[in-house]
């Protein structure tokens, strides 16, 4: 496209307001309401008997995964009423569409044009039915075949200087067995280039985790919540992003368990939850969730922690050491001496002002942990999205290791992740930075020389676009643009291509932003029945706690053009690699040959054809579940962290981006955000009513947004400000609209994580 079409695309959402209504925030979840959406949604957007069909099946044994959330699905009997949640017939409504999308549209309509209406207004146009191109200079999209799209791409990979030069991006909803193809073709090219998801969402858990003990992942099963005495919920939102965690909590309660919310927003799912499967539930409105809501300032976990953790050593001193696990530290530790030196020397003020929690609610939640054993932390990216987001991590890890409440039923670490199978990609390889003995695996199975320079990451892989040292993009599923941050500075970058390529079901904003030729390539959903040549396939996923099972669609695709991302993997590199060892088809036809080699590279994975073949699938080892710490030194390893830098001029605010209730990450399902109390409007920032009467601000005001960061000052405007209950300073806002002020250099260290839940903004008051 020219220089000129360039400029007129719509990079961000449009500057409209919607016409929204505000309501007091409300503080009770799920129940009839939640019934009543998803009624509507299946309604709307689906055919009645696929409806049905999809609801019986959703995260059943011998079902489908729902492409939604990764929470766990039940070991042992699951709800015969429906083992889903709003937001999962949200996101299968999304993919089971009856809407569809085919040339005759985008001949009817330029980029331009598409990329005017909202994102919203984008994702409800249809599935994707065939293969388009936008040719370098063309204003609209059109067909192409599937072959011609798969030379096109291999000459394009072909005629880099070095494959580095490519990059491979991955979203959390590919399936082991596309995930192991994609990263095995990838290596095979030469390259590690798989920048993915978890780079923007857990990576900062992984890395965090990993360096303490020994495991990138959460230690806890689904029957631990159920048996854990005391719940921490640390900057997690779970009634919107894993509603069914909400079933689990309740179990938990049920048996007498507590639960301490830590988080900026009084969020209504963690209120009072009203089972919608349980009529007494429903008649005598739910059950209370949180005992004691702690509303932390943004960013202030690290400060919080620190205190309690002083509170409670200072306890442990006042009962004779009674509080503190001692055996557990001096067997299964290391560290502990200089880490509790620290503790003991805190500025405990300073960390009472950071964090925004009155010290006697710091000494209740203290008195909680040291009365409970059966201890669980969880939470999610209000934690991972910070400069120190590995540093939150830590200090989780180290009030569990104080309480010896690691690696026992009922206690451990618990980090929730989003996409349904975002932690089974990164078992499967889709990691820019892999360990030797993978690779020599790898090299050793599949007689190819995989490379041992580690690739770029999310943030590393924009910059590297953005400088033109990346020439090829290509993204398996996912909506890149605007899930990452400086949105203006991520489409420059895309623009940069020779050639992007997205493997989707739906359209979205992505597919607007391109490089000089564009690739659409339509692939099966979850929901989609999936024929290869030797019959109908099933593939697995990983879920947030380990469990590996089958997911099987049950749907005719909508199209006969559509092919299954396994598929797409193989025929690409087939047209790419030359010579290439590795027989693609074999592995395409039958993905029992698939999991054959998943089992001769990854361990845990033994007599994978057979154990995923029974209900329920099985459990991956874990060895901070059982108190083995594959550290360097085999111990589970206490840290010593600072506390973060806080500093911003007098008139800016620190700004977190958070989901609506109507969204799933970057898919926008509807306009209301209904626990919030916010009505058919996205354009919103929320801030606390003394900041807005110091600011002369009232409520429907409309205002700018700035952030200036190294010298650069980023802009986005027409935002309505609302009073909503969060600490003074402190403001949230919808993303992807509030992407673009996101920093590009702004990220955690070591992880790259991108800062988005710490932004510093001013806030401009305009004419209207």
């Amino acid at each position: 496209m020219s220089e000129s079409n360039k400029e007129e695309i719509q990079v961000q959402p449009p500057e409209e307001f919607s016409g929204g209504k505000f309501f007091k925030p409300k503080e009770t979840s799920v129940g009839k309401e939640a019934i009543t959406s998803s009624l509507k949604h299946m309604n709307a957007y689906m055919r009645k008997g696929d409806a049905l069909k999809l609801s019986l099946k959703i995260n059943q044994k011998g079902g489908f995964d729902c492409p939604g959330c990764a929470w766990p699905d039940p070991d042992d009997e699951r709800s015969k009423l429906g083992e889903y949640c709003e937001n999962g017939i949200k996101a299968i409504a999304e993919e089971a569409s009856s809407k569809l999308l085919t040339a005759e549209f985008f001949a009817q309509n330029s980029v331009q044009e598409i990329s005017k209406r909202s994102d919203f207004e984008i994702g409800k146009l249809g599935r994707l039915t065939e293969p388009m191109v936008l040719r370098k200079g063309k204003t609209n999209y059109e067909s192409i075949t599937w072959d011609e799209s798969f030379k096109l791409i291999g000459s394009e990979l072909n005629k880099l200087s070095n494959p580095d030069e490519a990059l491979f991006y991955t979203s959390g909803r590919t399936s082991n067995e596309a995930a192991y193809l994609y990263q095995l073709f990838v290596r095979a090219y030469g390259t590690n280039n798989l920048p993915d998801c978890s780079n923007m969402c857990h990576e900062s858990s992984g890395v965090g985790l990993s360096e303490t003990l020994g495991i990138g992942k959460g230690s806890v099963t689904l029957e631990d919540i159920h048996k854990a005495e005391l719940l921490i919920v640390m900057g997690q939102n779970p009634g919107t992003n894993h509603p069914r965690m909400l079933a689990a909590i309740q179990k938990c309660k049920e048996q007498g368990g507590k639960v301490i919310t830590v988080n900026p927003l009084p969020e209504a799912g963690l209120m009072r939850y009203v089972d919608p499967q349980s009529p007494r539930r429903m008649l005598t409105g739910g059950i209370a969730i949180t005992d004691l809501f702690l509303p932390c300032k943004i960013n202030g976990d690290v400060a919080f922690l620190k205190a309690l953790m002083y509170e409670l050593h200072k306890m442990d001193m006042e009962r004779s050491g009674s509080i503190i696990d001692y055996e557990f530290i001096e067997e299964h530790t290391s560290g502990y001496e200089d880490f509790i030196k620290q503790i003991r020397s805190i500025d405990y003020m300073a960390c009472i002002k950071q964090c925004g929690i009155e010290p006697k609610h710091v000494r209740e939640a203290a008195q909680m942990v040291a009365k409970n054993e059966k201890i669980i932390i969880c939470w999610a990216m209000g934690l991972t999205q910070h400069e120190n987001g590995v540093d939150n991590i830590k200090e989780i890890v180290n009030l569990l290791l104080m309480r010896g409440a690691i690696g026992k039923p009922g206690a451990g670490t618990c980090p929730v992740r989003g996409h349904s199978n975002v932690q089974g990609d990164r078992t499967m390889g889709i990691w820019e930075a892999p360990k030797e003995g993978f690779l020599d695996k790898l090299d050793a199975v599949h007689g190819i020389k995989a490379p041992r320079k580690h690739g770029h990451a999310v943030v590393p892989a924009i910059k590297a676009m953005h400088q033109k040292e990346a020439k090829v993009f290509f993204a398996m599923g996912g909506n890149f643009l605007s899930a990452t941050p400086d949105t203006d500075y991520t489409a420059k970058a895309l623009q940069n291509c020779d050639l992007t390529v997205h493997v989707s079901t739906k359209l979205n904003r992505s597919h607007l932003v391109h490089g000089k030729t564009a690739l659409i390539l339509p692939c099966l959903g979850r929901t989609d029945i999936d024929n290869q040549a030797s019959g109908e396939q099933f593939v697995t996923c990983e879920n947030s706690m380990g469990v590996v099972q089958s997911s099987q669609g049950i749907l005719n695709p909508p199209s006969e053009h559509l092919l299954s991302e396994t598929k797409i993997v193989a025929e690409l590199a087939k047209a790419t690699l030359k010579n290439s060892p590795i027989d693609w088809d074999i592995l395409a036809d039958n993905y029992d040959n698939i999991r054959d080699v998943i089992e001769q590279v990854i361990p845990g994975f033994e007599d994978y054809n057979k154990r995923v073949r029974e209900p329920g699938g099985f459990y991956l080892p874990n060895g901070a579940r059982e108190r083995q710490f594959n550290t360097a030194n085999g111990k589970a390893n206490f840290t010593i962290t600072e506390l973060p830098n806080h500093s911003k001029a007098e008139d800016e605010y620190m700004m977190m981006t958070i989901r609506s209730h109507d969204q799933f990450n970057t898919t926008i399902y509807g306009l209301n955000d209904r626990y919030r109390g916010i009505q058919n409007e996205r354009r919103v920032v929320m801030m606390n009513e003394s900041d807005m009467k110091a600011a002369g601000l009232k409520i429907k005001d409309v205002v700018n947004l700035t952030s200036e960061f190294n010298g650069e000052t980023r802009r986005v405007n027409k935002f309505l400000v609302i009073p909503y209950p969060i600490p003074s300073g402190n403001v949230a806002t919808y993303f992807p609209e509030t992407n673009p002020l996101v920093p590009i250099d702004s990220f955690a260290k070591k992880s790259l994580t991108p800062a988005s839940k710490m932004v510093r903004i001013r806030i401009h008051k305009t004419d209207g």
